[in-house]
């Protein structure tokens, strides 16, 4: 990366100034948090916000280096249930190397123990590994 970054601001057929860092294509990859308690307190009346998983997140060194592409989704498990089911949205580059050092890791949320999965946005639906877009495989791909 740093050799092209050199190039960039060596180069006379490039304005530096509007190229910003430069970096690895990135991906929007997709991870699910099971094991989260969905009310935060024993009263249960207090529920589980996105706010309240972006704080738990920043706290947590596995995800120093991970910036998420939107915001957590908070899910109740079932009606009965006590637990959460949350859904995140990482950018990571094409390989996929950061989720892939989150994916089955755990961490502590109080005396919970919270395990990373995979997760796919839209199962079912092919997405191709040459353009990265959904709804045909690479064999089908036209670019």
């Amino acid at each position: 990366m740093s050799i092209i970054d050199k190039y960039i601001k060596n180069s006379n057929d490039i304005n530096s100034l509007q190229v910003k860092d430069a970096h690895l294509p990135m991906s929007k990859l997709y991870l699910k948090i099971i094991g989260i308690p969905y009310y935060l307190y024993p009263d249960h009346q207090t529920k589980l916000t996105s706010n309240d998983i972006e704080n738990i997140l920043k706290q947590n060194h596995i995800f120093d280096n991970i910036s998420l592409a939107s915001k957590p989704r908070v899910i109740k498990v079932s009606p009965k249930s006590d637990m959460a089911l949350v859904w995140i949205d990482i950018w990571d580059i094409q390989s996929g190397k950061n989720a892939k050092m989150l994916i089955n890791r755990c961490f502590n949320i109080g005396n919970f123990i919270a395990t990373i999965r995979g997760a796919n946005m839209n199962p079912g639906v092919p997405l191709c590994k040459n353009c990265w877009k959904w709804g045909h495989t690479t064999l089908l791909c036209r670019i």
